[in-house]
């Protein structure tokens, strides 16, 4: 080249460096083209409700020094980014987050919002409160929290959330997509978390979009089209643009170096592409955020509209602002025709030794809390009802959201630090106070009225007593009608008040000024939807019908056996091993040899070459070792006209009560686990087994959120060929109502008072994993071990947890009826409540026994009222849910009924509108936009599909098929018919 040339180069180049920079007007407004591939790009941020940080360090953006977040200045950012650009698309979807935003926005503001919202420029997904998790939670808290969310919505914006969003939870339920999906009227759910071959699978046969029905009693009414990422719920690599990403931004501008228009087009379309060959039709989803992203949103927005722009001008492929509704849609009409999934996502895994299953047991104690109040939640909901809503006085608003917030993915899962365990803990105590104080007032307003119809200002209230404790000898018990019962006092063990005295003196600050000796068992009924009132007195008469026990302790010198169980259940234990050996029924003819043990496994502590080790999230044992009872041959049995009890002292840490109700044909077993011992330097994940000898051909059954049962197979999974690389831990299942298993005789049911996670390793077993304790992390995001500790004067101990599990062995068909009865006894208990009588006459001045309901009527024994709410309005939310799926009871999977005029006896309804399960919108409504999806190939028959029929106005008469859950909104005449709400 000559000298003139190279002059000439060097002229150009200074030219184009002295050129001004000129403004791009980006065009971002492209919409859906036919024929070529339709990229969506869809702008969200995943905000945990608790985790690293509470909820509340999280939202104002505190703590700094664990997590740079702040969700205030995401939604802040977002919302002016967006209203800089109308064709910007944005999603949200953590109401606990957004409703403290919205509360703190100007009206001004707020009505910007309100036309972001109905213009499609922001769209709320899921709509719950939080992202809830999908394996710990039970079913009704689930529908309580997405249902907060969703009216909240409803009355502020006038919307319907049509999306399932549920991308972070550590696999996916079958009531996710059914219940907490098609019945919310949802058209689609979306997820990232499943296991590694499962994905690997999917995306080589074009199967990560399916129609999920994951009720086999619902069947093709349950169904919904779901949608798993490729990746995780972020952007292809190299798309991530908050302000310290690494991604290469697009820089257009000539007069700077490094213009890179051209090859970020190309990298675009190249990952696209690459997307596209594992998704079916011509559109694909890119999930243009993560966690806590946006906090300047404006970092992701210039980029997007840079590349729509600059794609679009290259023609190759299509992009757009979207959002999954508009996703949800274009895939609907393509007219494709998608492959079926049953079941569900569990066990999830996202490589090899790495099995998310630990987290199914991860702080029980907070599970049990969680749950416990869960069920007085239910209860107290009931009461607010019955007495009225006061808008002044106390009320069950903290507690639900409490319980809402404590859902989340990170919450009740036990995979959060331990201050903001903690944190969620206080909420929930918080919410308990003002419900119990509303609990007290309502039950003492009930007692106290002379009429069914008036309810006056109540003179006292009825106290809910946490540590019960004034129990003596001298003991008369009568019921409501004056009639004196049969009743048992049981000495109180030893370690169960060790234990409660060392609790009192960590929470209290004081030990207790009074040790009780015993516990007062009775049979107690009350109506449905009532309250039964017992009267306790400190004299004891001559021919009392309480009855102190005896006790027996046996010294395991001699070889005989001993029984137990005042009625058809008995247990019988050889003495010199001190062992539980057989189960005898002489009503059902029930006959077997059982034993119950525990194990605990080591915790895999990582490696250099392995470095994944158990931890909240991750269950990853490294052998399993038996614990033998320290004190071979040594039991305690405690025997009564009421019940009888097996006292047993494992070892130093593990201690277990074994009861028999002389009217119940179960086995009750109370467990006291802790402190772990971890001086040996190892983590240890402690289970206990329950051996028969029933052959089980590997199968068992667990429940998905308290709800249907899912058949498991050891070492399979239905949809692929399963690779076993962890035998214990990938065959661990969320456990959250029972699970049991079956041979061509018997079926061996167990329940348990918790989410716990659980299995049958071997046939004839089942086994519950009970309490973790661990020296390090899983390496998960978590960041700080699985270590709980109980302090007293600066000294600390490992969390002791006290649970309890049931179980029993019925001839084959038999045991549906005691899993549903009782499990749901379990969720919902008698509500307790405690007062001192004035003088002799409590009856002659009080109302004795109460129930709202028709007193000729009762509820159908395979329905259950979930929710009895009243509303702001004056309102009533009412939830009836059947208990049984299709074939699971020879008398009970049938279709029910439901009388609503003896159910709210003494009132006259005025209008009942039959609702979606969040009740934000009219039921015929949500079904007629629901959208009918196309079936790829050959379905396996479905049972007949059974559904209740409208409700008529004549009659008012409410069916319900199996697993159907029914929701209205009743509204009421007033009427001096009516009760008259206490002031």
């Amino acid at each position: 080249m000559s000298m003139i040339g190279v002059l000439f180069l060097i002229f150009l180049a200074i030219n184009c460096f002295i050129s001004q920079s000129a403004y791009i007007a980006y065009n971002t407004s492209q919409g859906i083209v036919s024929g070529k591939l339709n990229v969506h790009l869809v702008p969200h941020t995943h905000d945990d409700v608790g985790w690293l940080k509470t909820v509340d360090q999280y939202y104002v953006g505190a703590n700094n020094s664990i997590r740079g977040a702040c969700v205030q200045n995401v939604l802040d950012s977002m919302i002016s980014a967006l209203l800089a650009d109308k064709n910007r698309k944005f999603i949200y979807v953590e109401q606990a987050f957004f409703q403290r935003w919205w509360k703190q926005q100007s009206e001004t503001l707020q009505g910007l919002v309100k036309q972001l919202v109905k213009s499609g420029q922001l769209e709320f997904i899921n709509g719950g409160m939080c992202m809830h998790d999908e394996a710990t939670p039970h079913y009704i808290d689930m529908i309580d929290q997405t249902t907060l969310g969703h009216r909240f919505i409803k009355q502020e914006f006038d919307q319907v959330p049509r999306v399932g969003w549920q991308i972070d939870p550590f696999g996916h339920s079958a009531v996710q997509a059914y219940l907490l999906g098609a019945e919310l009227g949802f058209d689609s759910l979306f997820f990232a978390r499943i296991d590694y071959q499962d994905r690997k699978r999917r995306k080589d046969d074009k199967t990560l979009e399916v129609i999920w029905r994951g009720s086999k009693s619902l069947g093709s009414t349950s169904q919904i089209f779901t949608g798993v990422f490729p990746r995780h719920y972020d952007p292809p690599d190299g798309f991530t643009f908050e302000i310290n990403d690494v991604s290469e931004p697009i820089q257009d501008d000539i007069t700077l170096f490094d213009y890179n228009v051209q090859e970020r087009v190309d990298d675009f379309v190249a990952a696209a592409l690459a997307q596209a060959n594992v998704t079916r039709t011509n559109h694909i989803m890119w999930a243009m955020g993560t966690d806590f992203r946006y906090q300047y949103a404006n970092t992701w927005f210039r980029q997007m509209d840079k590349f729509i722009h600059y794609v679009n001008k290259d023609g190759r492929v299509n992009a757009l602002y979207s959002t999954p509704s508009i996703y949800t849609d274009a895939k609907y009409a393509t007219n494709e025709s998608w492959p079926v999934k049953d079941d569900d996502f569990f066990p999830y895994a996202d490589k090899e030794n790495t099995y998310w299953t630990g987290y199914f047991s991860s702080r029980p104690a907070f599970k049990g809390y969680v749950r416990m109040m869960s069920g007085y939640y239910l209860a107290a909901r009931q009461l607010e009802f019955f007495k009225g809503r006061s808008k002044s006085g106390p009320n069950t608003d903290a507690l639900a959201d409490a319980l809402a917030i404590a859902q989340h993915h990170d919450a009740v899962t036990g995979t959060q630090r331990q201050h903001v365990a903690s944190d969620y803990a206080k909420r929930l105590a918080m919410g308990y106070v003002e419900a119990e104080e509303l609990v007290a007032s309502s039950l003492a307003c009930l007692a106290e009225s002379t009429s069914k119809t008036e309810c006056g200002n109540p003179m006292g209230k009825l106290k809910q007593c946490p540590l019960l404790n004034v129990i003596n000898e001298s003991i008369t018990i009568h019921d409501s009608s004056g009639k004196e019962i049969e009743s048992q006092l049981i000495p109180i063990a030893n370690a169960s008040l060790k234990l409660r005295n060392y609790y009192i003196q960590a929470y209290l600050g004081k030990s207790p000024s009074v040790t009780p000796k015993y516990w007062l068992a009775f049979m107690a009924s009350a109506p449905p939807l009532g309250f039964s009132t017992y009267v306790l007195s400190n004299v004891k008469n001559p021919g009392s019908l309480t009855t102190l026990s005896t006790i027996y302790t046996s010294l395991g010198s001699d070889n005989d056996t001993l029984e137990v169980g005042q009625g058809n259940l008995k247990l019988t234990y050889a003495v010199d091993k001190g062992k539980l050996t057989h189960y005898t029924n002489s009503r059902n003819l029930v006959n077997a040899d059982i034993k119950q043990s525990y194990v605990f496994y080591s915790a895999y502590a990582g490696s250099d070459v392995d470095p994944q080790a158990s931890g909240a999230y991750i269950f990853r044992p490294n052998g399993t070792y038996p614990i033998k009872t320290e004190q071979q041959g040594l039991l305690t049995v405690i025997r009564g006209p009421v019940l009888d009890e097996v006292h047993e002292q494992i070892n130093t840490w593990i201690s277990q009560i074994t009861r028999i109700y002389k009217g119940k044909e179960h086995v009750e077993v109370e467990f006291m686990v802790g402190p772990i011992p971890i001086d040996d330097g190892i983590g240890k994940e402690l289970a206990s087994q329950i051996t028969t000898a029933m052959e089980t051909n590997k199968t068992f059954y667990t429940d998905s959120n308290g709800r249907d049962f899912i058949k498991r197979i050891r070492d399979y999974r239905t949809d692929w060929e399963l690779q076993v690389n962890q035998p214990v831990a990938g065959n661990y299942y969320p456990v959250n109502l029972g699970l049991y298993m079956e041979d061509e005789k018997r079926e061996f049911s167990v329940l348990v008072d918790r989410s716990v996670g659980g299995s049958s390793l071997e046939d004839g077993q089942i086994e519950l994993m009970l309490h973790r304790r661990f020296l390090h992390d899983d390496t998960k995001g978590v960041g700080e071990v699985l270590n709980e500790t109980v302090c007293v004067s600066e000294e600390c101990t490992g969390l002791t947890i006290q649970g309890k599990f049931y179980f029993r062995i019925d001839p084959l068909g038999e045991g549906a009826k005691w899993r549903r009865t009782v499990g749901q006894e379990i969720y919902s208990p008698f509500l307790l409540a405690f007062t001192e009588q004035d003088g002799d006459n409590w009856t002659g001045s009080h109302v004795p026994t109460y129930s709202f309901m028709d007193p000729s009527y009762s509820l159908p024994d395979n329905v259950a009222v979930v929710t009895l709410q009243e509303l702001e309005d004056g309102k009533v939310l009412l939830r009836l849910a059947h208990l049984y799926e299709t074939g699971e009871d020879k008398d009970l999977s049938v279709v029910a009924s439901v009388e609503l005029r003896k159910l709210f006896h003494g009132k006259k309804i005025s209008k009942v509108t039959e609702t979606s399960l969040s009740a934000n919108q009219d039921r015929v409504e949500m079904e007629r936009k629901k959208l009918r999806w196309k079936i790829a190939g050959a379905v396996k028959d479905e049972a007949e599909v059974f559904r209740g029929r409208p409700v008529s106005s004549s009659n008012l008469v409410v069916e319900l098929g199996p697993m159907e859950i029914r929701t209205f909104i009743i509204g009421f005449e007033p009427s001096v018919h009516g009760l008259v709400l206490c002031t």
